[in-house]
């Protein structure tokens, strides 16, 4: 079943939360409508995700994953990691939302994280996260963080520059594609939780 074309990608698209199917297809713009229908039929078949009806007064109907669904999240995290240690192509595909998000628990380094307990928001478009970091141990949650200690406001592409490509967060800043707000020492903390592995040699 989660070999099937894009399985493993609505699932992805899911780890953090339920979406709409619109929302769906705006996380997968290169699957079809009728695809992105029967993958969501199997998935649900197969006691992966369940359709439900959200409480008054939004009512949209969401998708969600059951807890087998989410059980496949240390797939998925195994999948990032191994995936960082290609080479990016030249014209690669824009970095989606969910993909950056998952991307930071993917390479959340819990030794940098030592003794950190925060709060953060992160804002991604019209898109809001929360992210607590306690214990040495990265949660991440689709919805706003009211006491977030900092709020990193961008976009999924700035972020993954800044964060793994050396674009500076000041340079960013100054071009109006980064803002931290709150405590910006607990921000420069959050933006140095996630580097990229190194490579072994022997490999």
């Amino acid at each position: 079943m989660v070999g099937e074309r894009w399985a493993l990608l609505v699932v992805r698209e899911l780890i953090l939360g339920p979406k709409r199917f619109t929302d769906l297809r705006a996380g997968l713009p290169h699957v079809g409508p009728d695809v992105l229908a029967q993958r969501l039929r199997e998935l649900e078949a197969a006691g992966l995700l369940r359709r439900r009806t959200l409480a008054p007064p939004a009512g949209s109907r969401v998708y969600e994953l059951t807890d087998r669904g989410r059980a496949l999240e240390p797939v998925l995290i195994e999948l990032g990691r191994w995936g960082t240690f290609a080479p990016v192509p030249d014209g690669g595909p824009r970095l989606g939302v969910d993909s950056m998000m998952i991307a930071l628990r993917t390479l959340f380094d819990a030794r940098i994280a030592g003794d950190l307990a925060a709060t953060y928001e992160v804002r991604l478009g019209d898109q809001v996260f929360r992210a607590d970091v306690e214990d040495e141990e990265l949660q991440l949650s689709r919805g706003e963080a009211p006491d977030a200690d900092a709020t990193i406001t961008s976009d999924p592409m700035t972020l993954a520059a800044v964060l793994w490509e050396g674009y500076p967060a000041a340079a960013a800043e100054r071009a109006g594609a980064l803002a931290l707000d709150g405590d910006r020492r607990a921000a420069a903390r959050f933006l140095a939780l996630f580097p990229l592995p190194v490579p072994d040699s022997a490999g």
